[in-house]
């Protein structure tokens, strides 16, 4: 039995509501089970350096905690003077994983910025991010589309992302942080609307996984991705 009390192929309960910061030229709040994150994204009118010229746009994210996500406070990073490197690679791969479904041609020679901000943290935080950091990006696009700054849709498909782990030696889908901190796998799924991989981090904590549970877990994976793809969709209609 999970913690929860969930079956093995069961997401938490998801919602996304969208239009949150009024400044913003997108914005969500995705809750995935008691993991809470705000994302919002903003568009400048220019590229990093080595894009400059080449006609190609940037889709780049950024990532944090509030000092209050989980049960004892985080410093925050400015206080430090700098990022740690979990959030640097976590917020890299954001980016990387929202790039995956941009045409940065269509897009045009500027930059969207999405941020996620933590605002409660229960495991899958980087995937949330993924998932409601899409959402942003989309009503970004939108806008741009709208005021008649773009022509064409350079969004070409849906991504969003997805943990799935071994806990109790039984493969599960999305781990919340009982899971999470005790599974003897844990692996995070970054998939397309489609179907299609962007990229999959997986790790075993103990003993080794072997490819039969790999498959397991990325037919887990596919399951949660449709649902949560079904969510992005519910949102902007």
């Amino acid at each position: 039995m999970r913690p929860s009390g969930r079956n093995p192929a069961d997401l938490r309960p998801v919602t996304i509501e969208t239009g949150i910061i009024k400044h913003a030229a997108g914005s969500c709040m995705i809750r995935c089970g008691d993991t809470h994150v705000l994302c919002t994204a903003s568009i400048e009118p220019r590229v990093p350096p080595f894009l400059k010229g080449s006609g190609l746009g940037w889709v780049t994210a950024e990532y944090g905690m509030l000092p209050a996500a989980t049960n004892t406070r985080n410093r925050r990073e400015a206080q430090a003077g700098k990022q740690s490197g979990r959030t640097q690679e976590i917020q890299r791969l954001i980016g990387r994983a929202l790039r995956a479904c941009v045409d940065r041609v269509a897009l045009g020679e500027r930059q969207i910025t999405v941020d996620c901000d933590v605002i409660q943290a229960d495991g899958g935080t980087r995937c949330a991010s993924i998932t409601g950091g899409w959402v942003a990006l989309r009503l970004a696009v939108d806008a741009l589309l709208k005021t008649g700054d773009i022509r064409t849709d350079p969004l070409v498909d849906h991504v969003a992302a997805v943990s799935c782990g071994i806990y109790g030696g039984v493969p599960v889908l999305d781990l919340d942080y009982a899971e999470d901190s005790e599974a003897g796998t844990d692996a995070n799924f970054v998939m397309t609307g489609r179907g299609g991989l962007v990229e999959v981090q997986g790790s075993a904590e103990g003993a080794p996984f072997s490819r039969d549970e790999l498959n397991t877990l990325i037919d887990l994976a596919e399951g949660g991705i449709r649902e949560l793809v079904a969510a992005q969709k519910g949102c902007l209609a």
